[in-house]
């Protein structure tokens, strides 16, 4: 996408961190914003606070795991502004402990937010930017789906998170293939994965926002209490901003690049567990373990 201008960005998550950032960069670069949050009251805020600063603004409330609102946050975007150019599956939210003591309920939370927001932004957005491609020959579309560098890598503790976003990584791998398949050489389609390290955002709160129906009723394990700390210190202690962060996916965008990562440190790792697999060796415990 080399024109930002006028054209209507989709961010999911948009009332903190990531989206937050997207939503100001987007709106410095004169786009026309569509932003959806699960939480009203935070979203409401950024909402007035871009609106305030000049910028177009539809605002509605979403929660990604269900398709009828993603569906309805694509109307909205349609009914306001007739298009949706840019789209950031960005909603995420964080949890751990080890594998076995994650209930059914944790799992559903985390991938019905993580991987089935995914899902429903992709299949319901994707249709709409191709029809938009094939009327406009200046049309360009892109979509950004936020996973983790814990889809590449898989730290102990954090199991159910890291299926998340490995689905992630691999659903947007799909939709590349699948985007250069059915456009060709005229390609106006494009997306990215956004694989981010340790950045200070509020994903250590995500918990007040699990629906009640979702939410268990007994203590967090040992290993849960864990992982909340060492997510909590390590996010802490994040070098780069999320600011930082929306600058580099607004190059990558321009760009066209499919692989964002943020945090170039955490590629040895990444390439130490692929050399394990091609390698046929048991998986390093080094590839799972943060750089210090």
């Amino acid at each position: 996408m080399k024109t930002f201008a006028g054209r209507v960005a989709v961010i999911t998550g948009a009332a903190s961190g990531f989206g937050r950032a997207f939503a100001h960069h987007a709106a410095g670069l004169k786009m026309r914003l569509v932003l959806a949050d699960i939480s009203a009251e935070p979203l409401a805020t950024v909402a007035d606070e871009l609106r305030s600063a000049g910028a177009e603004v539809e605002s509605i409330c979403c929660d990604v795991s269900q398709e009828a609102s993603v569906q309805a946050l694509a109307e909205a975007a349609l009914k306001r502004f007739g298009a949706a150019h840019l789209l950031f599956n960005n909603a995420g939210v964080g949890s751990g402990g080890l594998v076995w003591e994650n209930t059914v309920k944790d799992w559903q939370w985390i991938l019905g937010v993580n991987l089935w927001g995914v899902i429903h932004g992709v299949r319901t957005f994707t249709p709409l930017m191709l029809e938009a491609a094939k009327a406009d020959k200046g049309f360009e579309g892109h979509i950004v789906n936020v996973a983790s560098v814990a889809g590449l890598l898989n730290p102990t503790l954090l199991g159910a998170y890291n299926v998340s976003k490995h689905a992630v990584v691999s659903l947007s791998e799909s939709l590349f293939h699948d985007l250069n398949r059915v456009q060709g050489e005229d390609q106006r389609v494009h997306t990215s994965v956004l694989c981010p390290a340790f950045v200070p955002t509020g994903i250590g709160h995500s918990h007040r926002h699990r629906p009640a129906e979702l939410r268990d009723q007994a203590a967090p394990t040992d290993s849960m209490m864990k992982a909340q700390s060492m997510v909590g210190h390590a996010v802490s202690k994040g070098k780069l901003s999320a600011d930082d962060v929306a600058n580099i996916t607004f190059r990558a965008i321009a760009d066209a690049q499919f692989y964002v990562f943020t945090h170039p440190q955490f590629m040895a790792g990444v390439k130490l567990r692929f050399d394990d697999i091609v390698n046929l060796r048991n998986p390093n415990p080094l590839a799972g373990t943060p750089p210090q």
